[in-house]
């Protein structure tokens, strides 16, 4: 795994008495299990116990076991290639982070552009009629809740196979894997009140914080995309029920509420959210669930 490379990488450095370490645990690991016995010879008790705390060797059945042998030795420049094993893991030290198309950033731009028309009536006036010669028909074929139904489930659709096709769950897995390792590790060092380790693990953190740009990436690349389709049918229920001090276009009529009775669409049905949009998240995520399920659609991130 990347993370042991890199740890390795890290501990031998300019230490040759450790790389001397690395390299005779790799000497005598039978099927990657070392005992202390097998080293203490030739390995010091602190470079024994640094390993075990980087998490390079772990506990096994029958002593100690190295984490990942194969990245141990290319660590070293012991990797089946062979070469000085720097440029074998040049790539692989990090997550390979996602990039950007030109579209992607297209999208983001206009995107901005989109919520701006929240605030100004002319921008969410001209989306709302764009939007309309699409969606005038549905809403004079349809009462005003069906209409919403009908929009919750495209929105739904669409937001799933987005999320779906454009998050890479496994990337977001060993994200979440190397914070996971890295909270643990500091957890065991300071039930040991190790501060020297405390340390330098709070030096990976720091080092770190490029992976954890990297999920925020990764997460946001299908938001954009997700909006960039739902804010202009967020205007146009905007500009056909008069939203934000502008001209109603529409008469939707009332809806029956559990507990309350008739509303109109712009009455405020729980606290200050208004009708039409408890209404819309309410279908939303109900549609959203049935499709996950019928698609059977995991957007859940995964090991690597």
């Amino acid at each position: 795994m990347a993370r042991t490379e890199r740890t390795v990488r890290d501990l031998v450095g300019d230490d040759t008495e450790m790389r001397d370490a690395v390299e005779t645990v790799l000497s005598r690991a039978e099927d990657g299990t070392v005992r202390w016995a097998d080293v203490r010879d030739d390995v010091s008790s602190g470079h024994w116990g640094r390993l075990i705390e980087q998490g390079v060797l772990v506990d096994g059945d029958d002593g100690f076991e190295l984490a990942d042998p194969e990245a141990t030795r290319a660590a070293v420049g012991q990797d089946d290639a062979g070469g000085d094993g720097a440029d074998a893991v040049e790539d692989g030290d990090d997550v390979e982070e996602t990039t950007w198309s030109v579209y992607d950033k297209g999208v983001a731009g206009v995107t901005i552009a989109f919520f701006v028309a929240y605030a100004w009536q002319p921008l969410r006036d001209l989306i709302g009629g764009i939007m309309n010669v699409a969606l005038g028909p549905l809403e004079q074929a349809l009462p005003f809740y069906a209409v919403v139904m009908v929009l919750a489930m495209g929105t739904g659709l669409y937001s799933t196979l987005l999320q779906a096709n454009l998050m890479n769950t496994e990337k977001m897995g060993q994200y979440q894997a190397q914070m996971k390792d890295l909270q643990e590790r500091r957890e065991k060092a300071k039930e040991r009140d190790d501060q020297e380790a405390l340390d330098r693990l709070q030096d990976e953190q720091m080092e770190m914080m490029g992976d954890q740009l990297g999920m925020f990436k990764e997460q946001f690349r299908p938001m954009v995309w997700i909006m960039f389709f739902t804010i202009p049918v967020f205007l146009w229920m905007y500009w056909a029920l008069g939203i934000g001090g502008g001209t109603q276009h529409i008469d939707p009529g009332a809806i029956t509420i559990p507990l309350r009775g008739p509303l109109e669409w712009r009455d405020a049905a729980l606290g200050p959210v208004q009708v039409w949009i408890l209404w819309y998240f309410v279908c939303s995520m109900g549609f959203t669930q049935i499709i996950r399920k019928g698609l059977n659609i995991d957007i859940s991130p995964s090991p690597s």
